[in-house]
């Protein structure tokens, strides 16, 4: 029997605020354990939370940026549960009246494009950090921080819309940029600002039910959700098909041994006991203030994709990665400002520029090569001051040290040879000392050119201008 996934996430995202939700404590992340908190956030007796404005304005537009409805009547309520990095025994969240319900997201993964209902976004508090001593399952003890206790979050919850482990992570990583577009989150996933659980049954391709679902956490990179979908898709199929059935319960993702393992039996709502906060008042939506957040929403990724394809020509697949991230659009943007080809700097970005990036494992906002370096650099190549090859070495030099390209040109002796007279007593010997080429060229086999040009590349170390080279060499075999 062949056998389909339905999976849904959960996805919670640290808003970008200055301060806490319900306290006056710093957002901001990292610091030395416990020194970023105050009564409030450590749930102290008689502490009482205060709203944090604008966290219910960023709520309320990702709500907007993800098509939802904004409620007029929201509020807040306690969820309670007993766990060691929740120092109050409740969290402070939203069940019965979130700030935003009814949204969708379209995606396109593997040739499908599938609209992804968004059940809800509201906000809540987020918890403390254990800190374990090694992996959640095997850890003899865990530390406590509570430096992010109270911090900000929005939680987006997704229908169980999507059929498999690569259609979850591209809605992640769609809803990521949107998130980043909007300004509400910096979504630093290797920082915890943005986070993923996933919820996933089987059922026999054809079925419209739902199979008994788990929940998979601890999945805090791309590569960890799909890896993780993936095995517990596989485990669930073997499951079911050696005469065992699924259990309701909460899984953890262990990178290290690639394996999903059994933490705890799933919760149902109930088991919560949410209740009505009682220290915090319902809050009332204003319809003007609403529309001016909508008024005030940037070009969302979808928008700047098309406007890419249509303006500068470039390919569907090529506007996609450029648009990922905000961080990479402005990049580009910023090069096209220096009246630099578009599809030319697009080729830069996402190859030599990208790979670096990865190489040092991080992204283009903290690039040592500026737009402006970089246009400088393709601009010498349309000059014909240097060849293609070369400028892979100069921009490699300009990565590692951010000198700009002239200079770097000017320091190595790098620029292109033009000169014929130069070029052909070097192709003379060039074409004197390879016999057996030369003699294949005449009997046809008109690719022993390209070696023959290599081996003129060779001796001028990658300076000759190959479109010289070629017309010399063709008229003196």
């Amino acid at each position: 029997m062949k056998y389909e996934a339905v999976i849904g996430l959960e996805v919670h995202a640290e808003l970008k605020t200055k301060s806490k939700i319900f306290c006056s404590c710093s957002n901001e992340f990292g610091g030395e354990p416990n020194t970023r908190v105050c009564p409030v956030c450590l749930g102290l007796p008689g502490s009482l939370p205060v709203m944090n404005t604008k966290v219910l304005e960023y709520a309320i537009a990702a709500g907007l940026a993800l098509n939802c409805e904004i409620a007029e009547y929201t509020r807040f309520d306690r969820k309670n549960y007993f766990y060691p990095d929740l120092p109050k025994a409740y969290q402070i969240s939203q069940n019965d009246y979130p700030v935003a319900t009814g949204g969708h997201l379209n995606i396109a993964s593997d040739g499908v494009t599938r609209c992804v209902r968004i059940n809800r976004v509201h906000m809540e508090e987020d918890a403390g950090k254990l800190v374990h001593q090694g992996t959640i399952s095997t850890s003899p003890y865990s530390l406590v921080d509570y430096n992010r206790s109270d911090a900000p979050l929005i939680e987006i919850v997704s229908e169980p819309d999507m059929r498999s482990p690569g259609e979850a992570t591209t809605y992640l990583e769609k809803l990521k940029a949107i998130l980043e577009y909007t300004g509400v989150s910096d979504c630093k996933m290797q920082e915890g600002s943005l986070r993923c659980d996933g919820n996933i049954s089987i059922r026999p391709v054809g079925s419209t039910g739902l199979g008994t679902k788990t929940e998979v956490k601890n999945m805090n990179s791309f590569k960890a959700l799909q890896r993780a979908l993936e095995y517990e898709y596989e485990r669930q199929i073997d499951l079911v098909e050696s005469g065992g059935s699924v259990t309701q319960e909460t899984r953890t993702w262990d990178e290290g041994k690639g394996v999903t393992l059994s933490m705890r039996s799933k919760e149902e709502a109930h088991d919560y006991r949410y209740f009505p906060d009682p220290d915090l008042p319902p809050i009332i939506t204003d319809k003007a203030w609403v529309n001016r957040i909508r008024a005030a929403l940037p070009v969302l990724p979808e928008e700047r994709r098309k406007r890419y394809i249509s303006e500068y020509g470039l390919s569907d697949y090529d506007a996609g990665v450029l648009t990922s991230s905000k961080a990479m659009a402005d990049y580009f943007e910023e090069c096209t400002g220096h009246k630099c080809e578009p599809k030319k700097a697009a080729n830069w970005i996402m190859g030599d520029l990208s790979a670096m990036l990865n190489a040092e494992n991080t992204d283009i906002s903290n690039s040592p090569v500026a737009p402006g370096q970089l246009v400088a650099l393709l601009k010498l190549i349309d000059l014909g001051t240097i060849t293609g090859k070369i400028a892979k070495e100069v921009f490699a030099e300009m990565f590692a040290t951010g000198k700009d390209a002239q200079v770097i040109v000017r320091e190595k002796g790098l620029v292109q040879i033009s000169d014929e007279g130069e070029l052909s007593a070097i192709v003379d010997k060039v074409l004197a000392d390879n016999p057996g080429p030369v003699e294949d060229y005449r009997q046809g086999k008109k690719r022993a050119v390209s070696f023959l040009v290599g081996q003129v590349m060779k001796a001028t170390r990658g300076k000759a201008n190959p479109q010289v080279v070629n017309e010399l060499l063709h008229s003196k075999l």
